[in-house]
């Protein structure tokens, strides 16, 4: 093993807990996430005639990581457009910022339940090895379909503590990049934030773990850039989580 082998695995093996993301993390859903939201994106800006189409890009740039309704939010912004708000239970049909997010989640669902979510093999050994090590172990994700996403790969059984959107809304907890989602599950696992590890893939999810006072930030590369990630505030960035072992 060399020294930087040996330095990525002592920061986490020495840690009382990790705190992963799901999306990206755990299971291949952000790419799941990534076609919704340009299907959304599409049909929205056709029919509002708009010049300037989506693009890949936009999604690092603007979505990935945040709450759903804030991603929404943020690529209106880029493109210079204001929707109004709308109710939480707006009809998907509307053009409203709630109207929008519930279209995305109807479409990420549709595609879900037609394929199916296999979790990465690299990030199931890597659960099993921490467990072994006695390590707690919580999901924070901004996703509010996070314990359906866990159930339907098989994982909800290993993680205790799930702190999703729909979790963060009802405490009134703000999305990343802001760490207060993180720090609340270091809360339920009792656990201080210098003794946890969190693990993300999106830059959003860096920039909260390294706000966060946390003993780590394991950056995983599913696209973002390595060097993106590292200048988020990753203490060091992996291809997969079983390049940890």
């Amino acid at each position: 093993m060399t020294d930087t082998r040996a330095i990525q695995k002592g920061a986490w093996t020495g840690a009382d807990a990790l705190l992963f993301d799901l999306d990206g993390v755990l299971t291949p859903t952000a790419v799941v996430h990534e076609q919704a939201w340009q299907e959304l994106f599409d049909g929205y800006l056709a029919e509002a005639g708009h010049p300037e189409r989506y693009q890949e890009s936009d999604y690092f740039d603007h979505i990935d990581g945040k709450p759903r309704f804030d991603g929404v939010r943020d690529f209106l912004g880029s493109r210079g457009i204001t929707l109004p708000e709308g109710p939480t239970d707006d009809d998907p049909a509307n053009s409203s910022v709630q109207g929008l997010g519930n279209r995305k989640n109807r479409i990420f669902n549709e595609i879900v339940d037609s394929r199916g979510v296999e979790p990465y093999p690299g990030s199931v050994r890597f659960i099993h090895a921490a467990l072994e090590l006695g390590l707690k172990l919580a999901v924070v994700s901004s996703s509010r379909n996070a314990p359906a996403v866990l159930k339907a790969a098989g994982l909800d059984g290993y993680f205790p503590v799930v702190v999703d959107g729909q979790v963060a809304a009802a405490v009134g907890l703000p999305g990343k990049p802001d760490p207060a989602t993180f720090r609340y599950a270091a809360e339920l696992l009792d656990v201080p934030a210098e003794g946890c590890v969190v693990v993300e893939d999106a830059v959003s999810g860096v920039q909260a773990g390294s706000a966060g006072n946390f003993r780590a930030v394991i950056g995983v590369n599913r696209g973002a850039g390595r060097q993106t990630l590292l200048d988020a505030g990753a203490t060091f960035v992996v291809d997969d989580l079983d390049d940890l072992l």
